[in-house]
């Protein structure tokens, strides 16, 4: 459920072999103590928890910084670029383990102390703030690069600096001493806020519930099943890839952990049945990176959803159902395109790899059971942390169904314990989100900017939209998916409202665009690990993974103008069936219309004036007009015939 980092660990040493074995003790401290946390009551067993923010926020923080010290050390920086600081480079990570019990210590103590009464900041309080931000900012850099890290950067000196700067980004000047409230110690909108609030909660529990399903072997056997299920279609191996990795990219969650984790199997096999490396990465890419757009489960940032909106998860589900088919069925369309252009016809011989016995069965049960009770567990009442918990209570008895799992038992306290390490790895890029969300608040620099984006755009939606979606693929290139969409939508929302759209349309509008950043070049980090995979060029399975993955862009748009696609009140309109049939008709159509224009291929080739006309008309087919979206409608139908007229005399010519 959180994204790989691009970072790799040091050469492994005596010590930091016993590190490492702290680090996974302490790791599955963090999963138990979430456990402890989130677990709701049930069967006449009452609850542990939720425990006191002000005594599990810092500790399970500190535990994540200790783990990242670990595992990504900031001293092997300084060994490799100043050769002699070598052998005192570990004092680097020292000062950083000293600093975070200064830091978190202090933070627990304020926290009391606000909580029993009044508390007088003094001179020491914003140096402990600066040093804490400092923290996460080493440490996120040191997981998940520079993006992330230079954004926070900025926005803190911004912070300090505000009354300088020109135009709308001039604030009031900041007391120094009262900084430190704004950062660190606001128990709501500070670093350790709600959003760390919301993740230690929410997300934590569905974070192990994805690691340890990769556990149970349950994602292999849902490739094979796949893979015995398609066999007959044309596409045959990439039809699995894309129904397999949906599936499990749903519970698992971010892009590239379900790219390596689905596509070591499944891009070889779509190779081997003559597709081109880059198209196998490309596709595999779209269905990885999508699963976090896929109900029931998605992945953490429709949990983040979830609590900063007050929507109810399952709400947020059902509005998430037609848009994430809709995506999927593009892909779908796009390898029978592709199929199609290659010649290629149903195998219904499986490959040797992919035989499916009766364990697979018994596997697909791991996947399948948790998802049941993560819905009905929702249904009942039940919290989206607490149907999280309820769902992995059910796994880990199931995960004995394996074999593997029988005869070595630990493997489940090694798979909490990976998750504990995954959601330490979250926790960094969520701190620095946490610095932006402070600063932004206390600035109010997200009104301003709504009022520029209206003046700019003014009444016109499209042109909002357009500018928010352009912000959200720059915001989140290469950041992971609940930072991007955390940042873009604190930004963007106060936009978005004054438009009068609704707040479920436009949280799930910035969610599309923070998972499809993914496959967009320069950084398209999905599609460069599929492509490493695939042994192909990086940039050539980038731009395939864009081609294919075009509709994701539509289908904000359509439901942003078109809101009863989303099903739900919630998403600003009720229900009419009649509005939804004719909305539905032309996606469907749009769909077909983009996925041949951008594969060049329906039953032929199609020239440069069809894939454009294709293109202009899926875009008026989804215009608000409604004398234009059918009369486009009707020329697209007119085009499609008159194309397959022409295919099909040229097949009788020869």
């Amino acid at each position: 459920m959180s994204e790989t980092p691009p970072h790799g660990g040091p050469t492994r040493s005596p010590i930091r072999t016993y590190l490492g074995w702290l680090a996974s003790l302490l790791a599955l401290g963090i999963a138990l103590t979430g456990i402890a946390n989130s677990a709701p009551s049930f069967w006449g067993i009452p609850s542990i928890g939720p425990f006191r923010s002000e005594y599990i926020r810092p500790l399970i923080v500190f535990l994540a910084v200790v783990i990242i010290l670990i595992r990504f050390p900031v001293s092997d920086v300084f060994a490799s670029r100043f050769k002699s600081f070598a052998r005192i480079a570990w004092i680097a990570d020292v000062a950083i383990f000293v600093a975070a019990i200064w830091v978190f210590w202090s933070y627990h103590s304020v926290a009391m102390a606000l909580f029993d009464g009044l508390f007088m900041l003094n001179i020491s309080h914003p140096i402990i703030a600066l040093t804490g931000c400092s923290i996460f900012l080493i440490l996120c850099w040191r997981v998940w690069g520079a993006p992330l890290t230079i954004c926070g950067i900025v926005v803190i000196v911004y912070f300090y600096t505000g009354q300088n700067w020109p135009w709308i980004l001039k604030t009031a000047p900041v007391e120094f001493i009262d900084s430190a409230e704004d950062l660190w110690f606001n128990l709501n909108d500070g670093v350790l806020g709600n959003l760390m609030g919301i993740l230690i909660f929410t997300v934590l529990p569905f974070v192990l519930l994805g690691v340890t399903l990769q556990q149970t072997g349950g994602g292999e056997s849902l490739i094979k099943i796949a893979f015995k299920l398609t066999r007959n279609l044309r596409g045959g191996p990439a039809h699995a890839a894309i129904a397999a990795s949906g599936l499990f990219g749903t519970v698992t969650g971010g892009s590239v952990t379900n790219v390596v984790a689905t596509g070591v199997i499944t891009i070889p096999i779509i190779k081997r049945r003559g597709f081109d490396p880059a198209f196998a990465g490309g596709i595999e890419a779209n269905a990885s990176s999508a699963g976090q757009i896929m109900p029931p489960i998605m992945g953490a940032a429709a949990l983040v959803m979830s609590d900063l909106t007050g929507i109810s998860y399952l709400t947020i589900i059902v509005a998430a159902i037609i848009p994430a088919l809709a995506y999927y069925s593009s892909l779908f369309v796009a390898v029978v395109f592709e199929a199609r252009r290659l010649g290629m016809e149903a195998v219904p011989d499986m490959d040797p790899e992919m035989e499916v016995v009766g364990q697979d069965y018994l596997n697909l049960v791991m996947v399948f059971i948790p998802i049941i009770i993560v819905v009905t567990t929702l249904v009942m009442g039940f919290s989206a942390a607490g149907a999280g918990m309820m769902a992995l209570f059910t796994l880990i008895p199931l995960s004995f169904l394996n074999p593997s799992i029988r005869k070595q038992p630990w493997l489940i306290l090694q798979a909490l314990s990976r998750g504990g390490e995954t959601f330490a790895q979250l926790m960094m890029a969520i701190g620095v989100v946490g610095i932006i969300v402070a600063i932004l608040g206390a600035t109010g620099l997200p009104n301003d900017f709504a009022q520029v984006i209206n003046d700019l755009a003014g009444e016109s939606l499209f042109g909002v939209l357009l500018i928010a979606a352009a912000a959200s693929l720059m915001l989140a290139m290469g950041v992971p998916t609940v930072p991007a969409y955390l940042s873009i939508i604190l930004i963007m929302g106060p936009s978005f409202e004054n438009l009068g759209l609704s707040t479920l349309v436009a949280h799930l509008f910035v969610l599309y665009y923070g998972v499809a950043s993914s496959i967009v070049p320069p950084v398209a980090v999905a599609a460069y690990a599929a492509a490493t995979i695939a042994e192909a060029p990086p940039l050539k399975t980038a731009v395939y993974a864009l081609r294919l993955g075009m509709v994701k862009f539509l289908v904000p748009f359509a439901f942003a103008y078109y809101p009863v696609l989303l099903l739900v009140e919630e998403s600003g309109v009720s229900f009419d069936l009649a509005d939804f049939l004719s909305a539905i008709i032309r996606l469907i159509f749009v769909i077909y219309l983009v996925s041949s224009a951008t594969l060049a291929f329906d039953r032929m080739h199609l020239r440069w004036w069809e894939i454009a006309l294709r293109l202009i008309l899926a875009i008026c087919i989804l215009h608000i007009s409604v004398t234009l979206h059918w009369s486009a409608f009707l020329a697209g139908i007119i085009l499609v015939t008159w194309h397959h007229a022409r295919a099909k005399a040229k097949l009788i010519e020869g």
